[in-house]
């Protein structure tokens, strides 16, 4: 998969239906789509499910927070929370409204708006860093706090999701979720497999790359 193609920014968003499923099943379908917000488009090449009420590494787990609140909302809206008082990471909402499951958004590739995306990425070494892992790919992608609750799914949202170049199952893995101390034995975090954008993994402890929703 390519790191620069041409790709419009006037193409559909995926309909709220798209989203309102189990989180693990968004969480597949959403590699290779496109995350498009002003001059930037990143194709995902890495997402980690996360199951609300019923997962212990869900921000939803213990319930309903200001934070968490958008989470608990309708399917198709974005979840967007400062991890470790170091970065912004963005997340989807899915599955049906009130059961608060979401997929983060570990990393992508830059496709379009290159030069917006390095200029917002001082530090990366190469382009296949600029959204390599959560934090990056918001930084890149230049998503903070006011976009938690921006709703993916309606006609002219500044921030939306569009199909892309779906990925089929024969280049795609799966492995256990970054970073974890609960929940680790589930194997929902889905790559693209051999994508020089994917993040490195770091079982256990603190997350390097953001922390769950």
């Amino acid at each position: 998969m390519g790191l620069v193609r041409v790709v419009s920014q006037s193409s559909e968003s995926l309909p709220r239906a798209f989203f309102d499923r189990p989180s693990l099943e968004v969480a597949r379908d959403l590699l290779g789509r496109d995350v498009v917000h002003r001059e930037v488009v990143v194709r995902l090449t890495e997402v980690e499910a996360y199951a609300g009420p019923d997962d212990p590494a869900s921000h939803a787990y213990r319930g309903v927070t200001p934070r968490n609140a958008v989470m608990f909302g309708p399917p198709g809206f974005l979840y967007v929370y400062f991890s470790y008082g170091v970065h912004w990471c963005a997340n989807v909402v899915c599955g049906p409204d009130g059961f608060a499951s979401a997929v983060l958004l570990r990393a992508g590739a830059v496709v379009s708006g290159l030069d917006v995306a390095r200029s917002r990425r001082v530090t990366a070494r190469n382009d296949a860093e600029l959204a390599r892992g959560p934090g990056r790919l918001t930084s890149a992608l230049g998503l903070r706090r006011e976009h938690d609750g921006a709703d993916l799914c309606r006609d002219g949202a500044a921030v939306r999701l569009t199909a892309g170049d779906p990925v089929p199952d024969s280049s795609v893995s799966s492995g256990p979720r970054v970073g974890l101390t609960k929940g680790v034995e589930a194997p929902w975090r889905l790559w693209v497999t051999g994508d020089a954008t994917v993040s490195p993994y770091r079982p256990g402890g603190r997350r390097t790359g953001g922390s769950p929703p």
